[in-house]
């Protein structure tokens, strides 16, 4: 990325921080109400408090450990499954339907079935975390998996290849790009999910502090909350965004640049396809003279 793009998404976020600023240090009340919101700068006040003590930290690492463990759960269980139904017939048959009833609950309905469940808070947040990633990362790697051209895994085959070469140099690998697309959407999900349910049954966590600091109407702590949260999320998707480039390297990049494309040059005429001899006679351009 260019130092111009930087400096454009820099002013972008500064802008948006100085609009706020204006509108709560004025306290602005039209149609929407800013005079209750706290200002940019008692929001980095709070944070600077809080990054200095212990919780802020320990909360942070909960959330963390809960995220990472549940997304990579759903990462793996979502590739397998989604390869196996897109791949067998008794699979699609058999999970399919399960799958698909399942698949509109939202994740964060689970709360009372992990409480349930589950013999601890923990492991009942990190199963709806793994909840929540499953279904996109399941969607997209069946999707991916069947649209892939049945050209290669013929080439496979017949060059002795069995199914597990199949697999591992053909399906997998032609379905990464799908696949990532998927872990991309899940790990933004699970952050959601994540929060909401420390929340609610959370005893560590942003999203338990966060929910603290509301029923304190300690809003400057909300927004701080707020902003690592995003932060947090921000930092992992481009993390998971990071890791298909590495892994997809090997496909083609468009290049995006201002510059009008040239035009490609125009093929040359080749002398032997303008004139061929035959036995039969001379021809020039495919027609006999």
């Amino acid at each position: 990325m260019t130092g111009g793009r930087w400096l454009l998404r820099a002013a972008s976020l500064g802008a948006a921080l100085l609009l706020w600023q204006g509108l709560t240090s004025l306290d602005v009340n039209l149609w929407l109400r800013f005079e209750q919101f706290p200002t940019v700068g008692e929001i980095a006040s709070t944070f600077a408090e809080r990054a200095r003590t212990p919780d802020y930290w320990r909360d942070l690492a909960s959330s963390l450990r809960r995220i990472v463990t549940g997304f990579v759960l759903a990462a793996a269980l979502g590739v397998v499954v989604g390869t196996a139904v897109a791949r067998s017939r008794i699979a699609a048959d058999v999970l399919g339907p399960l799958l698909e009833v399942l698949r509109p609950i939202p994740a964060i309905a689970l709360v009372p079935v992990a409480i349930l469940m589950f013999p601890s808070n923990e492991q009942g947040i990190v199963f709806i975390t793994c909840a929540a990633a499953f279904f996109p990362v399941l969607v997209s790697t069946r999707h991916a998996v069947r649209a892939l051209a049945p050209v290669w895994e013929e080439a496979v085959l017949t060059m002795g290849g069995g199914r597990g070469r199949v697999l591992f140099s053909v399906v997998l690998p032609g379905a990464l790009p799908g696949i990532f697309g998927g872990l991309s959407v899940g790990i933004g999900v699970s952050w959601i999910c994540v929060i909401s349910a420390e929340m609610i049954s959370g005893e560590y966590g942003v999203g338990y502090r966060t929910w603290q600091d509301y029923t304190v109407v300690d809003y400057p702590g909300v927004f701080v909350g707020m902003v690592t949260i995003g932060a947090l999320g921000w930092l992992t998707s481009t993390a998971v965004e990071r890791a298909g480039r590495r892994l997809t390297s090997w496909l083609p990049r468009t290049a995006v640049s201002s510059a009008p494309a040239a035009a490609p040059p125009r093929p040359r005429p080749s002398f032997q396809a303008a004139r061929r001899t035959t036995p039969q006679g001379t021809t020039t351009g495919g027609m006999r003279k």
